[in-house]
């Protein structure tokens, strides 16, 4: 379909969809509402009992409880009609707004400005924000309110109403889940088989393949935490797991190797974040990472002063992806001389995108003088440190996250993920983010620029395959 009959098709179920205000005044439901308008107004009832600002908290979360009880059997289309009320019948209100805003105005510079600006932000404040609060006040309310967002998250592209929902808690998530009231534990093979078991569902980089396979990672010369939050218990909501070694890891291979020796953590100096996975979709948009990855270092200098190096060996999920859009531009933005070689190794006149991408099938069979093997990773540090998406920060996901926290680009590694997964997303490339503990916040200070910090070695990659007319790198 193309982007004129999308246009076309959103415009007629915008027209066909009708707003919460409009149902609850209707005497019949349409086809496609899931919930009538004599049902819709007796949910809405429900939902203003429990936001009462003249019951107590208490009672408001016993109300909650109710309503999650009625949630849980609820069906999907019904559920969405549950946020939509939530989303469109509790919002600040407007008029209160405006008089505020303009007592503020006339405050100003004045003794009366600081009153004037906490009435202002009173009239913010939505009866929404109480109504949540109140779910979370019964003892699983926390739990609901989490996986309501994770179902909600995949529908806010096609329903645009449910956003001020969204935002309301994300707000309060971000609150309720500050780094200040989170623990750090550590998980090992002893912890609680649940906890093991929960480990092994939410490992996103890595899929952990058998008990087996837990074990190896969770081993004496291994480390895993994790944060937790008290009104999640057992529940971790981000791990990380390490691997102790003496050098820089290049390979995920031996790291997940089950008949590998155990590591000699006295000769231990280099500590590789080989894995960091977040467990709650519900609670996208609050970022725990950089104080997880701090609280870690800090726990493992106090467990193991030799500790030098801090690093990960980290896919790039994205590489293939833009490799299959970009090749054709990438070809011809590269001096003759390097084309040719490529077109001589693929025994054609002309390189063409296609030939290479399909050349590319074959990396194992690469040697270190292929000119197939030097584009790829000619294109692979251009894609870490140039490539940018709309927002301008960089394209790559766990690019955006590892540099976000002050790391710099440090090692590509060849065929260092050979599983197909590593397949399907960088032809088996790996990288090294490096966390120096001297340069976090110049690191960062230096991408808030548009200066992605990256290792001399890895920008010299491109040398005769790129030129970087805009070169915004940063190599300390």
């Amino acid at each position: 379909m193309n982007s004129e009959a999308e246009s076309g098709l959103e415009a007629t179920l915008s027209r066909q969809l009708r707003s919460t205000r409009e149902r609850l005044g209707a005497m019949l439901g349409r086809s496609n509402e899931a919930l009538p308008p004599r049902v819709l107004r007796r949910t809405l009832r429900e939902l203003q009992n429990v936001a009462d600002p003249m019951v107590s908290d208490v009672e408001g979360g016993r109300r909650a409880a109710g309503v999650a009880r009625w949630y849980a059997q609820a069906t999907p289309e019904q559920r969405q009609d549950c946020w939509l009320l939530m989303s469109e019948q509790f919002p600040p209100d407007p008029t209160a707004i405006q008089a505020a805003h303009a007592a503020y105005d006339a405050a100003r510079h004045t003794d009366e400005e600081a009153r004037a600006e906490v009435r202002l932000r009173k009239a913010f404040a939505s009866p929404r924000t109480r109504l949540l609060q109140r779910f979370a006040a019964f003892p699983d309310g926390v739990r609901f309110l989490v996986d309501m967002r994770a179902e909600l998250l995949p529908r806010l592209k096609q329903e645009k109403r449910l956003l001020a929902l969204d935002a309301e808690l994300e707000d309060l998530f971000s609150t309720w889940f500050d780094v200040g009231f989170l623990e750090l534990r550590r998980i090992d093979w002893h912890s609680p088989a649940s906890l093991i078991e929960k480990l092994i569902k939410y490992e996103a980089v890595h899929d952990i393949r058998s008990w087996a396979d837990a074990k190896n990672r969770l081993d004496e010369d291994r480390r895993c935490y994790g944060f937790f939050h008290p009104r999640l218990p057992g529940e971790p909501l981000i791990f990380v797991e390490v691997a102790l070694l003496k050098s820089m890891a290049g390979s995920i291979t031996p790291l997940l190797d089950e008949e590998a020796e155990p590591a000699d953590l006295g000769r231990a100096t280099t500590a590789i974040f080989y894995s960091i996975s977040n467990t709650q979709p519900g609670l996208k948009g609050v970022s725990f990472g950089d104080s997880l990855i701090k609280r870690v270092v800090e726990a493992l200098q106090h467990e193991f002063p030799q500790l030098k190096v801090f690093a990960t060996l980290s896919p790039i999920p994205g590489l293939r992806p833009w490799l299959g859009r970009q090749a054709d531009a990438l070809l011809q933005a590269m001096p003759a001389r390097a084309r040719q070689a490529l077109a001589r190794q693929l025994g054609q006149d002309e390189v063409a995108a296609p030939l290479l991408l399909k050349a590319l099938e074959g990396v194992a069979t690469l040697d270190e003088k292929s000119p197939a093997r030097r584009w790829l990773l000619a294109s692979a540090a251009r894609y870490l440190g140039h490539e940018q998406a709309e927002d301008s920060r960089p394209r790559d996901a766990v690019a955006r996250f590892h540099l976000a926290n002050g790391a710099r680009i440090e090692r590509l590694n060849w065929l260092a993920d050979p599983s197909p997964k590593g397949m399907r997303q960088s032809y088996g490339l790996m990288v090294n983010y490096l966390y120096d503990l001297k340069r976090l916040d110049k690191h960062r200070a230096q991408l808030a620029q548009g200066k992605v910090p990256v290792a001399g070695a890895v920008e010299s990659l491109q040398d005769g395959w790129f030129s970087n007319p805009q070169d915004r790198r940063q190599s300390p």
